[in-house]
This record gives C-alpha cells, sequence and structure tokens, in this order.
C-alpha cells in the first residue's frame, strides 16, 4: 500500500473544484447499467410495501393509494432534485459533497452525521426483522433472536468488503426477487379483476371499493396521518446518489434510472393498493400480516406464508446491504472535508471505505445486544430514531439543488441539462411537505412524540460533535483547516 495525503480544505477558490474531484480518489468504477438500475428499483421497493401496507390498509382503506402517490410525488422530485446535482458532479460522497460545495462544512457535517444515524438505527431494525422472520419458520422457533441478527450482519459485512461489484450483485438480485414477487401479485390480481372470478365469496371490481364506505372509509384525517409512515417506505431512493461516484458512464446511466422510478412508484405501490382493494375488500387486511399473503391465501395457494417470508428477509437485507454501503461512502466524505475521524477516510486494496463501514458494523453490534436485552421493544425505538435521519436527509438534498441554482446565477458553476422540474416552485414545496411530514410524527402517541422530543438532544449530540472537529480544534489564525487526511490504495 502506498499512501496519498489529501488537504482537508484547499487554499483557495480556485482550487476548489479539484479539490472535490480529489474526494473521488480510490474508488472502483466497477457498478453497471443494470446494477444501477436494479439499486433505484430496489430502493423504491421495501418492507414498507410487502408487510407495512396491511396495518396502513387497516387504518386508511383505499386511501393509502392516495397517500402512497402523493408521497410518490414529492419522493420523484427529492430525486430529480439529486440528480441535478449528479449531473454538475457525480459523487460517492453524494449529497454530503453537495452541502460541502453549496453551503459549507459545517451544513455537510449535520447532513453526513445524520444521513449516518439513519443508516445506524436502521441497520439495527434490519437485523431485528431478519432475526423474526426467521423465527417464522418452527425449526428456527428454538434458536436465540439475537443469533439471526449476529449472523446477518456477519455476511452481509464480509460482501461489502470485498469490493462495489459485490454490493451492486447482492442488490441486483434482491430487486430482481422483490420485483418478481410484485410482478406476480400483479399479473395474478389483474387476471382476477379483469375476470370477475370470485375470490372468498368475494367478486373482485371497483364495488369493493364503494360498498365498504368508499376510498376514506374512515375519514381523510387517517390518510393524512399515515403520510409520515409511508414517507419512511420510500426511504433508501437516493441511494442512487452515492452509487453515481461507481458507476461506469454516471451521466448516461443515472438519469434514466432516475426518470424510472415514478412509473415505478406508481405500478408498485399505487397499482397494487388499487388491485388489493379491488380484488379483496380492504377491511380482509390485517396489521403484521402482509396483504400479499392474505391475497393468495385467500386463493388457497399453499406455502404462500414461507414465499412471501422470503420476500421479506430479502428485503431486509437489501437495506442492511445498502446501508453498509452508504455509510462508508458518507463517513469518508466527511473524513475528507474534516467532519469526522482522518482514519475513516482510509480504504482497503478493493477501493471501499472499510473503516467506515466498521464503524456502522459496531453500532449495529449494539443492535444485536439490544435484541438479547428488549428483543420485543427495539424494533419500534430504532425505527422512530431512523425517521427523523430520513427527513433531513431528503431536506438536504433539496436546500443543496436551491443553492446550486443560486450558484449557477451568480455564475460561479455551469447549469445542466437534467433539471428538477418546475424548480425553484418544487424545490420549496417538497421543502413544505417534508415539514408538515415531521409535524405529522407528533401526532403518533407516545412513538412519535417522543420521537419529535429527540431533537433536542441529538441538537446537542451534533453541536458537541462539531466542537470536537477539525474545524474548531486545528484553525489557522485566518481560519484555514490544517489536518490531512490520508488513503491508503
Amino acid at each position: 500500500m502506498t499512501n496519498t495525503k489529501i488537504k482537508v480544505k484547499p487554499d483557495s477558490d480556485v482550487d476548489k473544484k479539484s479539490w472535490l474531484e480529489s474526494h473521488e480518489h480510490g474508488y472502483a468504477k466497477n457498478l453497471k447499467n443494470r446494477h444501477v438500475q436494479m439499486i433505484a428499483l430496489g430502493g423504491a421497493i421495501g418492507t414498507g410495501l410487502f408487510l407495512g401496507a396491511g396495518s396502513r390498509l387497516h387504518t386508511a382503506g383505499p386511501g393509502l393509494a392516495v397517500a402512497y402517490l402523493v408521497c410518490g410525488l414529492f419522493a420523484f422530485l427529492i430525486l430529480r432534485a439529486l440528480g441535478e446535482l449528479i449531473m454538475h458532479r457525480p459523487s460517492s460522497g453524494s449529497f454530503v459533497s453537495y452541502t460541502r460545495e453549496f453551503m459549507g462544512e459545517k451544513v455537510a457535517y449535520v447532513a453526513g452525521w445524520m444521513y449516518f444515524l439513519v443508516w445506524a438505527t436502521t441497520g439495527v431494525v434490519d437485523i431485528t426483522a431478519i432475526a423474526i422472520y426467521m423465527k417464522y419458520w418452527n425449526m428456527f422457533s428454538d434458536v436465540p433472536q439475537w443469533f439471526f441478527a449476529l449472523s446477518a450482519l456477519g455476511l452481509v459485512t464480509l460482501l461489502n468488503m470485498v469490493g462495489v461489484k459485490w454490493f451492486g450483485e447482492m442488490e441486483f438480485w434482491f430487486a430482481v426477487i422483490k420485483v418478481a414477487a410484485i410482478g406476480t401479485f400483479l399479473a395474478v390480481g389483474t387476471f382476477f379483476f379483469a375476470t370477475g372470478h370470485e375470490i372468498a365469496g368475494h367478486q373482485p371490481g371497483l364495488d369493493l371499493i364503494f360498498n365498504n364506505g368508499g376510498i376514506f372509509p374512515n375519514g381523510v384525517l387517517p390518510a393524512i396521518i399515515i403520510m409520515q409512515g409511508v414517507v419512511f417506505a420510500y426511504a433508501s431512493i437516493e441511494l442512487v446518489g452515492t452509487a453515481a461516484g461507481e458507476t461506469e458512464n454516471p451521466k448516461k446511466v443515472l438519469p434514466k434510472a432516475i426518470n424510472g422510478v415514478i412509473w415505478r412508484i406508481g405500478l408498485f405501490y399505487v397499482g397494487s393498493v388499487v388491485l388489493l382493494v379491488t380484488v379483496l375488500p380492504w377491511t380482509m387486511y390485517e396489521a403484521n400480516v402482509s396483504p400479499f399473503v392474505t391475497f393468495f391465501g385467500a386463493l388457497g395457494v399453499p406455502g404462500i406464508g414461507t414465499v412471501m417470508n422470503i420476500v421479506v428477509l430479502t428485503a431486509a437485507l437489501s437495506s442492511l446491504n445498502s446501508g453498509l454501503y452508504a455509510t462508508g461512502r458518507v463517513l469518508r466524505s466527511l473524513a475528507m472535508g474534516g467532519s469526522a475521524p482522518k482514519s475513516l477516510a482510509a480504504m482497503n486494496s478493493q477501493g471501499v471505505p472499510f473503516k467506515g463501514i466498521i464503524l456502522t458494523v459496531a453500532i449495529n453490534a449494539i443492535g444485536v445486544l439490544l435484541n438479547y436485552l428488549i428483543p420485543s421493544q427495539i424494533f419500534e425505538l430504532m425505527l422512530n430514531v431512523a425517521a427523523l435521519g430520513v427527513l433531513s436527509t431528503w431536506g438536504f438534498i433539496v436546500l443543496s439543488q436551491i443553492y446550486f441554482r443560486r450558484a449557477v446565477k451568480r455564475g460561479e458553476v455551469e447549469a445542466v441539462e437534467f433539471k428538477m422540474p418546475g424548480a425553484p416552485y418544487t424545490s420549496w414545496l417538497t421543502l413544505g411537505f417534508l415539514l408538515v411530514v415531521l409535524v405529522m410524527i407528533g401526532f403518533d402517541y407516545p412513538n412519535g412524540t417522543y420521537t419529535l422530543l429527540m431533537i433536542p438532544v441529538i441538537a446537542i449530540a451534533l453541536m458537541w460533535g462539531w466542537s470536537r472537529t477539525a474545524h474548531v480544534k486545528n484553525k489557522k489564525p485566518e481560519g484555514r483547516v490544517v489536518p490531512e487526511v490520508t488513503v491508503l490504495k
């Protein structure tokens, strides 16, 4: 190995572009078009659809389709905002790198560590979910929950360490399984809807909606309140931004992948919910039971529970895999800017920022301990902490796009052709929507209320962390940062 020392901050504004580009040094461009397409697709399909849709249908009825559509449109706008930034400069640091460029290091520090919080806590949720899914099978009923959590974490960690190509391959096949599952339901559900064949004594059709209370059987308010849960069903769509830095020809591949998300959301989320409530009454769907299991169970399909359990297990493994990948890159970006320990910038011979991944694994390992101590409470606890990070991540993406447009107007950077439609009006509208969702979290008592009360605690922790960074401890009189980062290659 050889050492390359990179300054944390450029000596002048002229050096800024080359300094930012130097942060991409060492990454292997091994993600191909099929990988990126499936990463984008897989990021838009997760346990929020496979499992969470059951409880949301139980709460909001057919109005869930409207909630998915509204949140999906804003999720698409967020991706288009990110896409505009990617076309400006592809970066494995993703939105953290863009906040650094247009809003300063302090904002990048907050954005990056909040994103780390998302995936560190989501990783705990994922390994907990994996352990729960494994215990679905009776043969594993006596195996302690922590064992499956630790095994899943170990396997995904090992595969992340051997290079980005393995990450891409895992995500590709995880996405194939999820798409195949949804595709099968859409095909079978459409057949029964079109032919009118009875299912469990009910004839499919729009009458199943209008004869059971209409689109909003419990009123509009429940559909609005569940928006905060629906938003998190789309969490990880921003992963394509991180993947851009390790993609062959990203400026050609990424626009197609991003534009494809909107029809995927329409088909997989909105289309699935519409089919679910037109082939069976919405009252038949239950919380904590996959609505797809309910549907295929009504058809009398043998072994459907096992099949769907494999699918949701795949979705959880995919999320865990994505979390380790994303945090390794974001933590390296933070280190390159001086907002994280410089050791986190180190890369192994495969071009993997392994120390950032190890740090995330260490946090996830605490989740293994919590699975041992409080297996029943850990899932909801970590999910609510991750919720704040998801909103902040999306907010920083849109803010970076707004500041990018301002830089274009000042003539500091060149405009790009792949623009966020309707900006800047859609940019501010999206930020307003995210603020509304944040307020909605507080109405979800007690978990949501306690989540909002954690904001001051997180703010204090971030302020303390900033006081410990190189920016505060190692200043020259004129304010320049002096430490250097060592990158192993």
